[in-house]
């Protein structure tokens, strides 16, 4: 088969999943035998001098599509985030400690959390170039602040690259410690896991506006999936938060085990914010590429249970140019494609916190609720010669014999698939007696009101309010013209939460 055949078909799979048409590239003779019958002949139309060493990329893309130029916190973002703090704070945090929301073990928001950067996290198998392509986008490649990289497993820690004013590491249990970051909850998995946790600061443009994730890479051997902490628990934490999160292959590693299921599991529901990333694309012929792309869907089929694919991306993220005979323009067609999916999940980190606090106010309301009712129904149900003990384990262990969750469906705006698991309440009330908790009415008072009803007037009113005030806003096209884009159909926002 000729290689003027394979490209086509390549970039015909390509535009399928990517929605664009990469310019054809000219080709001279160049013979290239790949692990078939056929022999293929392919040229990158230009000459290479072996001799002077590999050739480096130009980066200016990368800084034009994440707008480093121009990173500086608006007055208005400030404005809006310290408003939001202020709903969290008067409006969510006294029912949360009111009714020890956290002791559910659901999930834990900090102040830290809340003012923290858009997070990326980088997941995939062993050596797939996770960390180069951290280094490639910080352009920290042959200096001494690159993340360690080689061709066997290097990366046994979680490594977050934050902003600082120098570069410096900083250790997991100071990282849990410090209440102002995001991971004080990550103490919780014990100091095991905070030996193999770091932080790396350095000073960065695009690390002011995002912090990313490097993972340890998924191991499929029984004997290596030892790590000494919770991996699976772990990771549900930090898929939890990864506002971007990045599953990077490269073509010899595709085979689906058990380790990666259990990572699709945990990210069901997550599906917008996948990533697939095809890396090391320039190292396999125009044809071989074309199968590889095939078996990455066919591997993933079964893993992911939506009616749209997560998006993909072909490329090979490193510094080294592209590598002779290969679809050059495709590739970095494709890698500005990724950046600005990046850029535009930075853009609207704002939309996405609002969005998220008005969800967790949700979920701390339905626990409110079911609190109150089960406190109620064991009000009701305790008689003079009753056991409180007996009557109680009764209504946590059956819960449907007295309608708990039946009748929190029936209050206003309240949705059966927020509701948690019942299991998850007889756990939270093995070590919370229900005699530390009263009934949401006694949370009223003429001076300050009631928690119910501040709750819910931020949830139905002051988070909206905010979250539209931070929507940009453009004038209305004049009619019969195409003012503002008018005439132009909008890209669809994959990264959104709400």
């Amino acid at each position: 088969m000729s290689g003027k055949y394979v490209v086509p078909v390549l970039e015909q799979l390509i535009v399928f999943h990517s929605g664009f048409l990469p310019k054809q590239a000219s080709f001279k003779h160049a013979s290239l035998t790949c692990g078939c019958n056929w022999v293929l002949s392919f040229s990158s139309g230009q000459e290479v001098d072996e001799a002077a060493g590999p050739m480096l990329r130009d980066r200016s893309h990368i800084e034009d599509t994440l707008q480093l130029a121009t990173v500086e916190t608006s007055a208005e973002f400030s404005a809006a985030m310290k408003q939001l703090l202020d709903i969290y704070h008067t409006a969510i945090k006294p029912m949360e400690e009111a009714y020890k929301y956290n002791e559910l073990k659901q999930y834990e928001v900090t102040d830290g959390e809340i003012t923290s950067k858009p997070m990326v996290l980088f997941l995939g198998p062993w050596s797939v170039g996770k960390s180069t392509m951290i280094n490639y986008l910080l352009n920290v490649h042959g200096t001494s602040q690159e993340l360690y990289t080689g061709a066997e497993p290097t990366t046994s820690e979680y490594t977050v690259i934050m902003h600082g004013e120098k570069f410096r590491s900083v250790e997991g249990i100071v990282m849990a410690a410090d209440s102002s970051r995001s991971f004080s909850p990550l103490e919780r998995f014990g100091q095991g896991f905070l030996e193999r946790l770091v932080g790396i600061e350095m000073p960065h443009k695009l690390l002011e506006r995002v912090t990313f994730v490097d993972t340890p890479g998924i191991i499929e051997n029984r004997k290596q999936q030892e790590r000494g902490y919770p991996y699976n628990e772990v990771c549900q934490w930090f898929i939890d938060r990864a506002d971007l999160i990045f599953l990077v292959f490269d073509p010899t590693k595709l085979d689906v085990g058990g380790e990666l299921e259990m990572l699709f599991r945990q990210m069901k529901g997550r599906e917008s914010q996948i990533r697939l990333i095809l890396n090391k694309a320039d190292n396999l012929s125009k044809q071989d590429l074309m199968r590889v792309y095939g078996a990455l869907f066919w591997s993933m089929a079964p893993l992911v249970n939506v009616t749209e694919p997560p998006r993909v991306y072909v490329s090979s993220f490193w510094p080294q140019d592209y590598a002779a005979g290969t679809s050059r323009e495709l590739f970095m067609r494709e890698e500005v494609s990724l950046l600005d999916d990046l850029n535009q999940m930075i853009e609207n980190q704002m939309e996405n916190k609002i969005a998220f606090i008005r969800q967790h106010g949700i979920r701390v309301r339905i626990h409110a609720l079911l609190v109150d009712r089960y406190l109620q129904t064991y009000n009701d149900r305790l008689g003079w010669f009753s056991d409180p003990y007996e009557v109680f384990q009764d209504i946590v262990n059956d819960p449907d014999k007295y309608y708990i969750f039946k009748s929190i469906l029936a209050k206003t705006n309240v949705s059966k698939f927020d509701l948690p698991n019942k299991e998850a309440y007889q756990d939270f009330f093995g070590v919370n007696p229900v005699s530390g908790f009263k009934q949401l009415s006694y949370h009223c008072s003429w001076s300050r009101g009631c928690l119910l009803d501040k709750l819910e007037n931020a949830i139905s009113h002051e988070l909206p309010a905010l979250l539209s005030s931070t929507m940009p806003t453009t004038p209305p096209p004049l009619p019969g013209t195409c003012e503002g884009n008018g005439c132009e159909e909008k890209s669809k926002n994959y990264w959104s939460r709400h």
